[in-house]
């Protein structure tokens, strides 16, 4: 990981020189809870300027990153990260949280998050991938493989949508994900047996559990409709 950073850090220097404003790390890499079978390396790039020239010349350093299996950079300008903390509430809170500066300068640091609208789009977030996953579930239902895969990929998105929602609810902050589920259970009263289960498959690797995926989505959406009606009664 940390080579892979460091290759990365380089080819950005090299690509855009002094409009390069910084490089920063974001994500489960930062806050310490990093898989390797199942995590992206996320990275926020600030360019002084972004015009057609800066995309052309990121392609190669974007195709690069992309083949070492990570999401292309966002690429960002400060202004762009100043004007942007209503609609990417979740994501720069996270990173106020836990970040690491690659290169240049700090632009997280000073960041205001207004609440109203972080709490609308934890709520929206938390909406659209429940919506998500009963129509993707419904297309994979009679392949078990398939589902599993889908039940064990969406566990760590609505893990972190579960850390926000206790935040949201003024509880202390927890980034483990197995931390973030035991939280939820205490503050909602119920018990995240699936969630639980799909933490324990995505934490032993990428060989697939045999067993019957039908009972385990209709418990996981029994969770996440919990979760989902917990937010929606937090106060705006």
């Amino acid at each position: 990981m940390q080579q892979q950073l460091s290759d990365l850090t380089e080819r950005l220097k090299q690509t855009f020189g002094d409009r390069l404003v910084s490089a920063i790390l974001y994500g489960s890499a930062a806050a310490g809870d990093w898989n390797e079978h199942h995590s992206d390396l996320n990275v926020l790039c600030v360019l002084s300027t972004i015009t057609p020239r800066e995309l052309r010349e990121s392609e190669p350093v974007i195709r690069w990153w992309r083949e070492q299996g990570h999401p292309p950079p966002l690429l960002m300008t400060p202004e762009e990260v100043r004007g942007s903390t209503d609609c990417f509430a979740i994501e720069f809170h996270d990173m106020k949280e836990h970040r690491r500066v690659l290169i240049g300068r700090d632009v997280i640091e000073d960041l205001v998050i207004d609440r109203s609208f972080y709490r609308a789009q934890v709520e929206h977030e938390l909406r659209s991938k429940q919506i998500r996953l009963r129509q993707k579930a419904a297309e994979t239902l009679t392949d078990r493989d398939r589902l599993i895969r889908l039940l064990i990929d969406s566990i760590s998105t609505f893990a972190v949508l579960g850390r926000h929602a206790l935040m949201l609810a003024g509880r202390k902050p927890r980034w483990k994900k197995h931390e973030v589920i035991s939280e939820l259970e205490e503050t909602l009263g119920v018990r995240f047996t699936a969630a639980n289960q799909l933490l324990a498959f995505r934490g032993a690797g990428k060989d697939l559990p045999k067993i019957d995926a039908t009972p385990l989505l209709e418990t996981y959406l029994k969770e996440v409709d919990a979760l989902v009606r917990f937010v929606d009664g937090l106060d705006r």
